[in-house]
């Protein structure tokens, strides 16, 4: 009986693992290449290797081709109000918010399918925010904390510049501020390491961001930031940013005495003077901000090749140039190269004019400026093209449209949130004078009044938003710098005018200027830096007028 009990299982073995084996011969397996796909095998025919494959394409989390995570099956849909809202609320609580941006590698997306729609995970953004799923978005992206802002002038670059104080702010990085709490580092000097707060000193061991004026120097800014920094900067159409750097600079030389923009452009050729003070704002002013010689004449032998060089060295040490007439899709874009959320990038216009500050141009000005500032015509056409090369790059035209139309609808549910009266107003209509933008040349700045009824916490969040450039800086550098503050403070200052004067006097007065305590220390690192034929004294007189009363 033993006997026959012991042939029945010997025989019962024998048949399971036979079966096995079968069964592994009949069930496709992965594949060269492929994951070990496990699925059901049924009575159907088993799928052919092909067809597994196009499963697995169709069925990984990250496609080529996918539709946004929060897009309802069937198509793409509207974001709703509700997810609106809670954009907003994230980026008035970064707190709530700043998990968002995980340093770490986030892990593989594993999607679950949930009865209306798919959600994410462990990548919890993607949950949130409609926009981080872009088709071409990697799940190995990590936000980037090392960035160089080249700011150039009438660019929308101040609006940028916000964006950049908000994000480090919000995350505790550590900005690269101009020495004894100037607003600029020592533009119009080409830039030197020592002119940043703490790289003497050596109080701070490690810089995050960059983004104050300067004139570019690369040799001298990787002497301050890592070796992973991202480099970018904005352009603007010559045409339409001469006509605000006329209105804006009319106190300089090269403008002063002109009755009009075409008066000057006119007379440009007899009468500018490349070697006075503050007239490199008058001529070839991007080429200049990018450390350019700016004297370049349209009917230059060597206009071409000089052109040439300089979109040359800018592909060479930038990263991603920006173009301020397409400053929401300039934004998409660079959320996607820096892999930042779509509610980091939400703005408010910053250090604009008034309407009734803008002038018609006469229909024969944009050729005058296109040929007086040819120079910066040239990289702006280069640049410009690029761009939407960019666009197709990294996010694509319909992922741009889409992500677009989400960034408008946040900043205006952000704007209905936060400010009174949905818009800017004048300065003379601002209520808290520490929210004034600096006020200079013929044009008006506007500014923002704060919805009354905010609670604290949102209402600080709101002020950081609306915030000017100066007071902005400034607040930087004393969280930053709190000693150094503290002296400064103390130190003899001049009372900054509510109105800079229509002047040379004015533009040389040293507006916001440092007493003489402070003058030994810049003299002498001026001098040694700078290598011009002008007295020490000249430089510092210079310096002063470009630091202290804080152009933008």
């Amino acid at each position: 009986m033993l006997l026959v009990l012991l042939l029945v299982c010997v025989a019962f073995q024998t048949f399971v693992t036979r079966s096995a084996r079968t069964d592994k011969l009949t069930e496709p397996g992965p594949g060269p290449g492929l994951p070990d796909l496990r699925f059901t095998v049924n009575k159907q025919p088993s799928p052919s290797l092909q067809k597994v494959w196009e499963h697995w394409q169709n069925t990984r989390p990250l496609q080529t081709d996918r539709p946004d995570l929060h897009h309802q099956k069937g198509g793409h849909r509207k974001p709703s109000d509700n997810i609106l809202l809670t954009h907003v609320d994230k980026i008035l609580n970064p707190a709530a918010g700043s998990q968002l941006e995980e340093q770490l590698d986030p892990g593989p997306l594993v999607l679950r399918s949930t009865r209306n729609h798919l959600t994410a995970g462990p990548v919890e953004r993607l949950v949130h925010s409609p926009t981080t799923s872009s088709d071409r978005t990697k799940i190995s992206c990590h936000p980037k904390s090392h960035i160089v802002f080249l700011k150039t002038h009438k660019t929308a670059s101040s609006t940028i510049l916000n964006v950049l104080y908000r994000y480090g702010e919000s995350r505790n990085l550590t900005f690269a501020l101009p020495v004894n709490k100037h607003s600029q580092l020592f533009y119009p000097f080409f830039f030197a390491s020592h002119f940043v707060e703490g790289v003497s000193s050596r109080r701070v061991k490690e810089f995050n961001i960059m983004c104050n004026h300067m004139r570019f120097r690369k040799s001298e800014v990787v002497k301050v930031m890592p070796d992973d920094t991202f480099y970018f900067s904005i352009l603007r159409h010559p045409v339409s940013m001469m006509e605000s750097i006329f209105i804006y600079y009319k106190s300089i030389p090269a403008f002063h005495k002109t009755r009009s923009l075409d008066d000057f452009l006119d007379n440009s050729w007899r009468t500018y003077n490349s070697s006075v003070t503050n007239n490199h704002y008058a001529h070839n002013i991007l080429a200049f901000d990018f450390g350019f010689d700016n004297n370049a004449a349209a009917d230059a032998d060597d206009l071409e090749e000089r052109a040439s060089r300089a979109v040359a060295a800018i592909e060479r040490d930038f990263h991603l140039v920006l173009i301020s007439e397409y400053f929401d899709e300039s934004m998409v874009l660079l959320r996607h190269a820096l892999c930042w959320s779509l509610e980091d990038m939400v703005s408010f216009k910053l250090n604009s004019r008034s309407e009734r500050t803008r002038h018609q141009l006469s229909a024969d000005t944009p050729e005058k400026i296109r040929r007086w500032n040819a120079l910066d015509w040239r990289i702006y056409l280069h640049f410009n093209a690029t761009f939407w090369h960019k666009v197709d790059s990294l996010v694509g035209r319909e992922q741009m449209k889409r992500e677009v139309s989400q960034l408008r609808e946040l900043q205006l549910k952000l704007a209905n949130t936060c400010l009174k009266d949905g818009g800017a107003v004048d300065p003379s209509q601002i209520k808290d004078a520490g929210l004034k933008p600096f006020q200079y040349g013929a044009a008006v700045i506007q500014g923002y009044n704060l919805n009354p009824d905010l609670d604290p916490q949102t209402r600080t969040q709101c002020q950081r938003l609306i915030t000017p450039e100066l007071q902005y800086t400034e607040r930087l550098y004393t969280q930053q710098f709190p000693e150094l503050a503290a002296k400064l403070k103390h130190a003899p200052r001049k009372v900054p005018p509510q109105r800079q004067r229509s002047d040379r006097a004015a533009v040389m007065g040293g507006v916001w200027s440092s007493g003489g305590h402070h003058r030994p220390v810049i003299r002498h690192r001026v001098s040694n830096l700078i290598n011009l034929k002008a007295s020490t004294s000249g430089l510092l007189a210079h310096t002063a007028a470009h630091n202290k009363t804080g152009v933008p």
